[in-house]
């Protein structure tokens, strides 16, 4: 008998919904015959809520990081602000309400914790009996995670899963399966063959600047940093989403960046992010939870730059601890620390291991295999 399941995310930011594309090809690939919808639950709120989720989110990144920084913090108090949020979050998702009420799933799987506090709110009122799955998409669980009524959480790494005991969560519905990435990422390829696909030099050391899935950030002092790079280099740009800043970082790049050490290139938005990471050596950037795990998958050096206070930050500390990325504070300083690394072939080789071991590509297949 087929299964009916829900995947629920919301685009805050890229990393929730790409999580959810993950899962919905593995539930595919591991049980065809079960109906799967994978939604945005932001679609099913009202318009004043979406934007303030959404757009105000994406604003405060580039305008006000440390005011994100600041409320992160602030809510990061497990059980405390619970019942204040979950007024909010009724008043604004009936939609999304009537949607969970009409559809009656088999399950439930959610990248982002705004449904999955709606569908505990209705079990607890006996408004639903299916299970939710929760999948968390950082390398920490912010309270803001936490539910009462849940079938099963996943996380990325056993620190999490121990955290999430000691605030209350049961240790027999906890799994440490990784954040889940498309499937394709697990697929090995050849770095240098890549590079000749990708029309790029198979010689040269690749380094990728992740701007986050909706191009977000300040790049160009930062590619103006990568510019004094001794080592010769290439530098792939991920624009994401956001196409005026890649005919803004194009035209940069031809006017201001001529050298003839390092070579940029803009790249849009692509649904290829798997051949561009098999190609690069480097990653500089955001250390999203989705573009970190795609990198460890792909034994990238993840160098951090300028990452969101909060979970970002978090993200980061797990990659230096783990000795598979370096941080850059001070951008003047960037092009040393690249070429230091690349100068040091063994310290490269040994982080790159780093990376792999922490990897955890088939993490949707597992997730779904579970749950199916």
């Amino acid at each position: 008998m087929s299964k009916k399941i829900l995947i629920l995310s919301a685009s805050v930011g890229a990393g929730h919904t790409r999580a959810a594309d993950a899962l919905e090809k593995a539930f595919r690939t591991i049980d065809p015959s079960s109906e799967v919808k994978n939604i945005d639950v932001l679609n099913l709120t009202n318009p004043l809520f979406r934007r303030l989720y959404g757009k105000a989110y994406i604003d405060m990144v580039n305008t006000m990081p440390e005011v994100l920084g600041w409320m992160y913090d602030s809510l990061d108090k497990p059980w405390e602000n619970e019942r204040r949020r979950l007024a909010l979050d009724r008043l604004n998702t009936q939609p999304l309400i009537s949607m969970l009420r009409r559809e009656k799933p088999d399950l439930a799987v959610c990248t982002h914790f705004l449904p999955s506090e709606i569908i505990s709110w209705l079990t607890a009122k006996g408004k639903a009996n299916f299970p939710q799955a929760i999948v968390v998409t950082d390398f920490d669980a912010h309270a803001m995670w936490l539910c009462r009524n849940y079938a099963m959480y996943f996380v990325a790494l056993e620190e999490t899963r121990v955290h999430l005991e000691k605030t209350g969560i049961d240790p027999g519905k906890i799994r440490v399966t990784g954040i889940p990435i498309d499937p394709v990422f697990a697929e090995h390829r050849d770095r240098r063959e890549m590079r000749r696909a990708l029309g790029l030099d198979p010689d040269r050391m690749t380094i990728m600047v992740s701007a986050g899935g909706f191009g977000v950030g300040k790049i160009e002092p930062l590619l103006r940093a990568l510019s004094e790079l001794r080592t010769p280099s290439q530098v792939v740009a991920i624009c994401g989403r956001n196409e005026e800043l890649k005919v803004r970082l194009a035209a940069y790049a031809n006017a201001e960046l001529k050298s003839e050490r390092v070579q940029f290139y803009p790249i849009g938005f692509t649904t290829e992010m798997d051949r561009y990471m098999s190609a690069t050596d480097v990653i500089v950037g955001k250390p999203g939870g989705l573009t970190m795990s795609e990198a460890l998958a792909k034994g990238l050096i993840f160098c951090v730059v300028n990452p969101i206070p909060g979970q970002e930050e978090r993200n980061s500390d797990h990659l230096l601890e783990e000795g598979c990325g370096i941080r850059c504070n001070n951008l003047s300083a960037l092009a040393y620390k690249i070429d230091r690394l690349a100068g040091d072939p063994e310290r490269f080789a040994a982080m790159r291991e780093n990376a792999l071991r922490l990897a955890r590509p088939n993490s949707a297949i597992e997730i779904a295999s579970a749950l199916v």
